[in-house]
């Protein structure tokens, strides 16, 4: 049996992050592992302190970038997919990220209530195919 409560804890955080607010951490584990794994800066952090500067730096290309929920699954007790649009432009480049198409995707990965592991795909296909998914 899903637990429902697990969406509902991606939903709220989701939200707070749509609206530009990255301010709260609760729902993270203080061991969380943050992963991107394309796009402009991939790579891989551990715990809340690395998480917040990987983003920090991430955000700080951009203006006005925004992640848009377009979809959310679960893939099982553990696993939340959440499907996304991206808005914004380049600050260096002008680019908007919109005209490029860019649909990507974010795996929550949640126990006891907390957030162990965020994976973000700029390609939502990559992030199907390594979950063995069909779009």
């Amino acid at each position: 049996m899903m637990d429902s409560r697990n969406v509902d804890l991606v939903r709220s955080i989701r939200a707070a992050w749509e609206r530009g607010d990255y301010s709260a951490a609760a729902w993270a584990d203080p061991q969380i592992e943050y992963v991107v794994t394309d796009g402009p800066s991939p790579g891989t952090w551990k715990g809340l302190p690395a998480m917040a500067e990987a983003m920090r730096e991430a955000l700080s290309a951009w203006k006005g970038l925004r992640s848009e929920a377009h979809e959310y699954r679960e893939l099982d007790d553990e696993r939340i997919l959440v499907l996304l649009g991206f808005r914004g432009h380049g600050k260096a480049s002008g680019l908007d990220v919109e005209q490029l198409g860019t649909k990507g995707a974010e795996v929550f990965r949640l126990r006891d209530g907390k957030v162990t592991r965020l994976v973000l795909y700029w390609d939502r296909d990559r992030a199907f195919a390594d979950l063995g998914l069909e779009e």
